[in-house]
This record gives structure tokens, sequence and C-alpha cells, in this order.
């Protein structure tokens, strides 16, 4: 089994802090096989994060978090960017174009882009996998709801610390059941439903100041865009 850490944002994101060597440093610190960087509408991280992990005994994984009309949808064993804002079944079919699977975040935490509240359960269904533990839900009331919602659908499960901050990565792991170590392997694992998943939820007071330094990254970041 393998050990996969799936929902990452370096600083490249909006509201991530960290460059990628501090997340890949942190991934093999805590003895995970391999990582995915996620960041928020953007690969580039992602692509440099996957051609780096072998300098720290990783698999790396490209990756990203799209936002498309309907919410948030990860995508995984892609090439190119996800353009941002087309419907959840193109953004599905656009990431399947590339040979890549689509993963459903927090499908059912309304406050941060979860897309069930848009979508019915077919279109929800029709996702690659559904991650089930997020760490960065306070109560776990959604986690729960997920979990039992692939379970009803059959559907391969995985989780994500969701880290925002280097030292989070690692806080809820996807163990993968893979033929080889590599991308590609660990891909087709999911996929084939060969997950299971454990996960601690992001201590409230790191998730506040996740949050609160997001806000002010953006902020800085706009104000910067105006100069």
């Amino acid at each position: 089994m393998l050990s996969v850490e799936l929902h990452t944002h370096s600083e490249r994101s909006h509201d991530g802090r960290d460059p990628v060597d501090l997340l890949l440093e942190q991934a093999a610190a805590v003895g995970l096989d391999a990582i995915a960087v996620t960041d928020h509408d953007a690969i580039d991280a992602s692509i440099e994060a996957a051609d780096r992990a072998a300098e720290y005994g990783l698999v790396g994984i490209v990756g990203m978090e799209v936002t498309c009309a309907a919410g948030h949808v990860l995508a995984f064993g892609i090439e190119e960017l996800v353009p941002s804002g087309l419907p959840y079944e193109e953004t599905l079919d656009r990431i399947h174009d590339q040979g890549g699977i689509a993963v459903v975040p927090h499908p059912f935490q309304k406050t941060r882009h979860g897309v069930a509240a848009h979508i019915d359960d077919d279109q929800l269904a029709s996702a690659d996998a559904i991650e089930v533990y997020n760490s960065r839900l306070l109560t776990g009331r959604a986690n729960r709801k997920a979990e039992r919602f692939a379970l009803k659908r059959d559907l391969p499960m995985t989780a994500g610390s969701d880290a925002h901050v280097s030292e989070m990565v690692g806080q809820a792991v996807t163990e993968v059941d893979a033929d080889e170590r590599s991308a590609a392997g660990i891909l087709e694992a999911i996929a084939a439903g060969r997950t299971s998943v454990i996960g601690r939820r992001t201590p409230w007071h790191v998730s506040f100041r996740q949050a609160a330094g997001g806000a002010k990254r953006r902020v800085l970041r706009r104000l910067e865009d105006l100069r």
C-alpha cells in the first residue's frame, strides 16, 4: 500500500502560502510515498513538484483544483491546464480527454465550493472518485455525507489534507493498493477503487490561520494587480 497525499496547495494558489520545496520536504518527513500539488486553477507548481518529487524519494502526481461552474473538481494525471468556469460535465470531459481522472473534493460543503448543491446525484456519481475525508471540515458532517454517498454508489474514495500551509501536508492520506510505485499506477488503482482513507482533522486554530492568511494574500495580490 502506498500513502498518497492528494490535496495540497502551494504559494501559487490564491490562498496558499508555501513554495513547492516545503510541501515536498514535509511529505517526505511524514513518510508519504506520493503527493499531488492541486493549486486552484493553476498547474505550473504541480508540474514542478512532480518533476522534483524523486529528489525527495516521492512519486509526484500532476494535478489541479478546477473551479467549474458547479464548484471544485480535482483533476489528476493531466498535462495541461483545465479551464475554469466550464459546466461540471464538460470539466470532467476535459480531464478525461487528457487521460486523467476527476475526483470531487468536499462535495457537500456549500461554503467551500462543493458541487453537490448545483448538480444532481447522477452527475456527482459520474466522477471517478469522491473525496470522503477532508481535513479542513470542522464538524465532519459533510465528510460523513460524502462517505455515505460513495458507499451507496459504489464509488472509489479518497482523502486529502487540503493543506494550504506545508505543515498540514499528510493530515489526511489515501492509502492506495497500486500495482507499481508510479503516478500512472496510483491513478489506475484509485479509479479501480483500491483505496482506503485515514486522516486527522486540521486543528481549528490552524484552519482559521490558513483562512485568514489566504484572505490577506488575496487582498495583497489584488492590490498588486492594480498597480
